[in-house]
């Protein structure tokens, strides 16, 4: 039965790592609350400012720049590259430096051209000034990575899913505000080639209060300072009299297949275990909402989920294996059609109904970002019931079943072209959702997947989202206002690539830890 009090109060936490068994979503006074509302508000404030620019391109910012249809839509591709490139660094830099600080960092990098986008006077300013507010999308690699670090496995496809589509609305909202700010700023008296300008120094300042907020209100993880980790992890340990061989420290990426009997080594620094003797066996003051998990359950814990710093040559194989490849496909068809289809769902909608003008069509366009709020989480929460019930093998059947349904719509969408609005917004939500839970269903396997290079696997998967969206938006690009033939084109390639994926193991065999 759902226990609604869960929402405000204080979660059961685990032993080892002191990740929460529950999500406080409504209790900002709770640490676990706290670092929820953070991650979700600050990636929705990156999204709504990284997509700030498509609900006025059509219109008011094609007429002021003169711009023709094949720049905007370079300039929707160009945003892409930007976020392509940092979520690739972003997630060996969680690993590396945590999470709190890489997303601090990305929202404070991309508020700089945000409140620059007044300076824009030509097409190519443009497509230069987009591509560094695409910083602002790398954002959302440290948001999935400091939501996996807070929540356990039990309730972690949910959170990541809540924050992930949650501020995923920041693509609807954009088409809302932008427009309505600019339309306020007309009214007030400005011009129009003055008001698109300042209308986005409102997501500037937003972006920068957030910014600092997260580094002042939240630690690296629930244990405290990101480089004390594993030593947090050790002491918990000892305080459950638990002895043994923890982990390495910075430790092989690939080297997760111990067992219990493992000694501590005598090789070289690299290979240095962190052993421990049992201290007194009673909880620490402080400690009574542990949950209650079995002594090799917390060994293996601390064994193969506490994130390693990465090498180079240690992330390779972690990159290249099978079951990235499978959360990077299924998130390039699900997240990158996502992506394509915001940057041109208004101008389809003006296309097809040229009497809702600027302001209707973005409306109804931002319907298609809001539903994250709904859907995205509903993928999550379905996942981490399946995962009760069947294990990791359910999370990653689910993605594939979404991923085809999808494929179904957009075929639909495509076939279709609907001029009759009822069609078509009903097609778009049909769509919206299986796309939608879709993403929430992938970021609730990714925790599973390398649980000791999280940060790796969340950059790459979120990485090839963009990817997709760089595909998808060449496609449109080449496609002119043949909207509707894309759509098909899309459907196709995210059945085919979904059951072409859809026979690899969700974890590699062997594995210690992510069960």
């Amino acid at each position: 039965m759902l226990d609604l009090t869960l929402l405000w109060r204080a979660p059961e936490v685990n032993p080892v790592n002191r990740k929460a068994r529950s999500i406080p979503g409504l209790n900002p006074f709770n640490l676990y609350g706290r670092v929820f509302f953070f991650s979700w508000f600050g990636f929705m404030i990156a999204f709504w400012s990284w997509y700030a620019f498509p609900p006025l391109l059509p219109v008011t910012i094609k007429k002021d720049l003169h711009l023709t249809q094949h720049e905007i839509s370079n300039s929707n591709i160009i945003a892409l590259v930007a976020t392509l490139l940092v979520r690739l660094i972003a997630g060996p830099s969680c690993d590396r430096f945590g999470p709190r600080w890489t997303f601090a960092g990305c929202l404070l990098l991309g508020a700089i051209p945000t409140a620059l986008a007044g300076t824009v006077t030509s097409a190519p300013g443009l497509m230069v000034l987009r591509f560094f507010v695409g910083i602002l999308g790398g954002s959302f690699v440290p948001c999935q990575v400091w939501s996996t670090g807070f929540f356990d496995k039990n309730v972690v496809g949910t959170a990541n899913a809540l924050t992930a589509g949650f501020g995923n609305a920041g693509g609807g909202i954009t088409y809302f505000l932008m427009p309505a700010i600019f339309d306020s700023l007309v009214g007030d008296g400005l011009r129009a080639h003055v008001a698109w300008r300042v209308d986005f120094i409102v997501p500037f300042i937003c972006i920068t209060v957030v910014a600092i907020a997260l580094i002042v209100c939240c630690p690296d993880t629930p244990t405290g300072r990101w480089s004390d980790r594993h030593l947090a992890a050790q002491t918990n340990l000892a305080h459950h009299g638990i002895t043994g061989a923890v982990v390495d420290v910075p430790g092989e990426l690939t080297d997760r297949k111990t067992t219990g009997t493992d000694s501590p080594s005598n090789g070289s620094d690299n290979e240095k275990k962190l052993g421990f003797e049992a201290t007194e066996p009673k909880q620490p003051e402080g400690f009574a909402h542990e949950a209650q998990i079995g002594e090799q359950q917390m060994l293996d814990t601390a064994r193969g989920e506490i994130v390693v710093k990465p090498s180079f040559r240690e992330a390779l194989p972690v990159v290249f294996s099978a079951q990235t490849l499978v959360t990077c496909g299924g998130y390039f068809c699900s997240f990158g059609a996502e992506l394509a289809i915001n940057s041109i769902l208004g101008a389809y909608y003006l296309k097809n109904f040229p009497s809702l003008k600027q302001t209707g069509t973005g409306n109804w366009a931002a319907m298609f970002g809001l539903l994250n709020v709904v859907f995205r989480p509903l993928g999550g929460v379905i996942s981490d019931q399946l995962y009760k019930r069947t294990g990791v093998w359910g999370k990653k059947i689910l993605i594939h079943t979404f991923a085809v349904l999808t494929g179904v719509f957009e075929i639909a969408i495509g076939a279709t072209d609907p001029h009759n609005r009822n069609n078509m917004f009903g097609l778009i939500a049909g769509m919206a959702f299986f796309l939608e839970a879709g993403n929430g269903a992938n970021f609730s396997l990714v925790p599973h997947v390398h649980p000791h290079a999280n940060g790796i696997v969340s950059g790459c998967t979120g990485a090839a989202g963009n990817l997709g969206g760089i595909v998808f938006a060449i496609i449109f690009r080449y496609n002119s206002k043949d909207y509707s033939r894309v759509f098909w084109i899309i459907g196709v390639m995210t059945i085919a690539i979904n059951l072409a994926l859809c026979w690899i193991r969700p974890i590699p065999k062997g594995q210690i830890g992510g069960h």
